[in-house]
C-alpha cells in the first residue's frame, strides 16, 4: 500500500491543478476539461467577486481583525454578514465559523451532554462522524433515508431521554456530496409530530444550489421551518473558506458562548468576511446563475442517462457515475481519461463506494458549456467500452512524470 501511495502521490492523490478556476485547469503542464471542484456558482473568479476580496485584502489587510471574537476579534462586517446569513437562511440568527468541517464537529460538541442522545443517517459525512465522537452519551444510526428505522431509533432515545432528563439530536444531510442524493427532510420533520427532537442539517452542497431562492435543501422541500439548526459552508456555492450555524437566537446564543473551536480560534479575516457578503449578494440578486448550474447539471445527468450509465440515486448537481471495477481498472480509467481526453474528474473506490465499484464523481458548475458536456458524455462512452472489452491491463497504470 506504502508502494501505491508514493506512486500516486501528485497524481491520484494530491494533485496540483493551476491557472484560475474555472471549467478548464492545468494539469500537469496540460490543459484540462475539470469536473472536479465544487465551485457550483461560478463565483470563484467572478468579477464582482475578485473585486470585493482585493479591495477588502487592501484595504484591511490579512490580519484584521486580530484576536478572537469574544475578546477582540469583533466587527460590524461580521455581525451585518451574520444578520444577512440568518435572514436569507429564514432563522433568528446565525453564527459564522472559522471552516466548515471544524464548525460541524464543534456545533455537535456543543449542543449536547451526557443526558442527549443522537440520531443520524448512516451516509452522515465524516465532519458529522468526528463531531459525534467527542459525545458522552447515546448515539442510534438509522439506515439511509430509512424513515421507518429512523421511528424505531426514536422511541429507542425517547425512553433513554425520560431517564436523563436529556433531549434528542437528529443529523441529516440536505446534499449527500458523494452519491448526490437528498435527505429525506419532509418526512424527518413531519416525525416531530410524534416525538420532541430538534433538527441539525447540514446543507453544504445544498446552500446556494437548492430551492426556488438558494436558500437550500429545506426550501426545496418547504420546511425551512422545521429545521431547527442549520449549517453551511463557504467553500461550495459560496466559492470561499468558513461557514454559519442559524437558528433560534437562544441557540445561537448558546453556542456562541461555549464553541471552543471559535471562542479561541482567530476571527476570520475581514477580506473573507467582505467577500462572503458579496458572494451572498450575487447568489441573491443573480438567479441566472443558479439557472445556468442546473442547466449544465440536467443535460450532463439525462445525456449520461440516455447512453445507459448508472447515476445512482442522484437528485442534486452532483453527478455520481458507477462503473464496474476495482483499484487497478479504477487508475487505468484516471490516466485515460486525463492523458487521452483531457479530462479531469474525481474517482472514488474502496470503502466509500463497495467493493468492485468505480465511481467517477462530476461536478458540474455554471461555468461549463453545453459542448463540455457532449465532449464528457461521449468520451466516458468511449472509456466504459474499453472497459467492457477488457483493454485495461492488470497492474496499476504508469504515472506520467
Amino acid at each position: 500500500m506504502e508502494v501505491h501511495r508514493e506512486r500516486g502521490q501528485g497524481y491520484y492523490i494530491f494533485p496540483k491543478l493551476e491557472g484560475e478556476i474555472s471549467n478548464y485547469m492545468n494539469f500537469k503542464g496540460k490543459r484540462k476539461l475539470v469536473w472536479s471542484i465544487n465551485n457550483y456558482l461560478g463565483l470563484a473568479n467572478h468579477p464582482e467577486v475578485r473585486k470585493a476580496d482585493a479591495e477588502a485584502a487592501a484595504q484591511f489587510g490579512m490580519a484584521y481583525p486580530m484576536g478572537a471574537r469574544a475578546m477582540s476579534g469583533q466587527t460590524a462586517y461580521h455581525e451585518q454578514l451574520e444578520k444577512e446569513l440568518a435572514d436569507f437562511a429564514q432563522k433568528e440568527a446565525a453564527y459564522l465559523l472559522n471552516f466548515g468541517y471544524q464548525g460541524m464537529v464543534s456545533i455537535i460538541e456543543t449542543l449536547v451532554d451526557r443526558h442527549d442522545v443522537i440520531v443520524y443517517d448512516s451516509e452522515a459525512h465524516a465532519c458529522i462522524i468526528d463531531g459525534m465522537r467527542l459525545h458522552f452519551g447515546k448515539r442510534f444510526v438509522y439506515p439511509h433515508n430509512d424513515m421507518a428505522n429512523l421511528e424505531k431509533q426514536l422511541q429507542r432515545a425517547a425512553r433513554i431521554v425520560q431517564g436523563t432528563g436529556g433531549g434528542i439530536l437528529v443529523i441529516t444531510e440536505g446534499v449527500y456530496g458523494m452519491a448526490g442524493d437528498l435527505g429525506n427532510l419532509k418526512d424527518i420533520v413531519e416525525l416531530k409530530k410524534k416525538y420532541q427532537f430538534r433538527l441539525l442539517v447540514d446543507d453544504a452542497h445544498g446552500f446556494g444550489t437548492m430551492g426556488r431562492t438558494g436558500q437550500g435543501t429545506g426550501e426545496e422541500f418547504g420546511v425551512q421551518d422545521g429545521v431547527d439548526i442549520y449549517f453551511a459552508t463557504f467553500a461550495k456555492a459560496m466559492a470561499g473558506i468558513g461557514g454559519f450555524v442559524a437558528s433560534s437566537r437562544e441557540v445561537v446564543s448558546h453556542l456562541m458562548y461555549n464553541m471552543r473551536s471559535q471562542i479561541f480560534a482567530k476571527s476570520l479575516p475581514m477580506p473573507m468576511v467582505i467577500g462572503a457578503m458579496k458572494r451572498l449578494e450575487l447568489l441573491k440578486t443573480h438567479p441566472e446563475l443558479r439557472e445556468n448550474l442546473w442547466k449544465i447539471a440536467n443535460a450532463l445527468q439525462s445525456g449520461l442517462r440516455e447512453r445507459g450509465f448508472n447515476l445512482g440515486r442522484t437528485q442534486s448537481c452532483v453527478t455520481p457515475v458507477f462503473l464496474p471495477g476495482g483499484i487497478q481498472q479504477a487508475s487505468w480509467i484516471t490516466w485515460d481519461l486525463r492523458e487521452n481526453y483531457d479530462i479531469f474528474c474525481s474517482i472514488v473506490i474502496y470503502p466509500v463506494v463497495p467493493r468492485d465499484v468505480i465511481m467517477l464523481r462530476i461536478i458540474p458548475t455554471a461555468i461549463h458549456t453545453l459542448e463540455n458536456v457532449d465532449y464528457t458524455i461521449n468520451a466516458f462512452t468511449e472509456i466504459r467500452k474499453k472497459l467492457d472489452a477488457g483493454a485495461y491491463p492488470g497492474g496499476f497504470a504508469e504515472i506520467p512524470v
